[in-house]
């Protein structure tokens, strides 16, 4: 039971990284894709239907580390709690963007917004960057120094928005899409996104080593209750992912969501 509660941790983190880091990316490069207000929209319409079901892979990993792991899900949290905070904050900051811009009718709202959406992508790209910093260097009881920590978050952070930018040249028309395909070269905007995916869903399993989690899992009892359900729950998240992603397939030519 214990190894499934570790594939279960592994999978739902690799599955965050790989689809929360697309529109983490392609929100952290609004400004240079976006030039205007109703190209700021069509950036945002381009993973606007995809971010509530990417940040349940963070739930249901968070729900897995604490139902499971409860030690250390305490242990990790305590100790990189000066990262956590502004990762948290980041990600509350950036969803409040998403949903108000619409709210207000003035430009400079929604130039607020706009700068809301930026700035948490930002500082939640930087806080997993710092965070894994600790983890590749096998001291997840401490924050990573500051200039690990810096490096590997400016790394992480980039490779965040690299992921984006696949993205939106996926999903993108007109101008955005010009200025992403130009930073995309010659790779191609499928086998850069494919490229960057591979090495988001890396960041997690090289990682979650140093944490031992198979050492700290919960008592029997525990898993083989938890672990049942949460198999069970794959299946469906599996599906309703499959089911978003294959409904907003196409392309987006106008600013519709949100």
């Amino acid at each position: 039971m214990d190894t499934l509660a570790v594939c279960l941790l592994a999978f739902f983190a690799t599955g965050y990284f790989v689809l929360a880091g697309a529109d983490i990316g392609t929100g952290m490069l609004l400004p240079y894709l976006g030039g205007d207000d109703v190209e700021r929209r069509l950036v945002i319409a381009a993973f606007a239907p995809f971010f509530l079901g990417n940040e349940v892979w963070l739930v249901a990993t968070a729900g897995v580390l604490v139902g499971c792991f409860p030690v250390l899900e305490g242990e990790l949290l305590s100790a990189q709690l000066t990262v956590v905070v502004p990762l948290i904050a980041g990600w509350m900051v950036r969803d409040a963007g998403l949903w108000l811009r619409g709210r207000g009718g003035g430009r400079w709202w929604r130039a607020g917004c706009d700068g809301a959406v930026v700035c948490g992508s930002w500082t939640v790209a930087l806080s997993w960057g710092w965070l894994l910093a600790a983890l590749f260097a096998g001291t997840p009881e401490r924050t990573a120094a500051a200039p690990v920590g810096a490096v590997t978050a400016l790394a992480v952070a980039a490779l965040f928005a690299a992921h984006g930018l696949g993205f939106a040249a996926l999903r993108l028309t007109g101008r955005p899409w010009a200025r992403a395909h130009r930073l995309v070269g010659r790779t191609g905007a499928g086998r850069s996104f494919a490229l960057t995916a591979v090495l988001m869903g890396a960041l997690p399993l090289f990682a979650g080593p140093a944490l031992h989690p198979a050492a700290h899992a919960a008592d029997r009892a525990t898993l083989t209750l938890l672990v049942p359900v949460l198999l069970a729950f794959c299946p469906l998240l599996l599906a309703a992912q499959a089911w978003t992603w294959h409904t907003f397939r196409h392309r987006v030519t106008h600013p519709s969501y949100l």
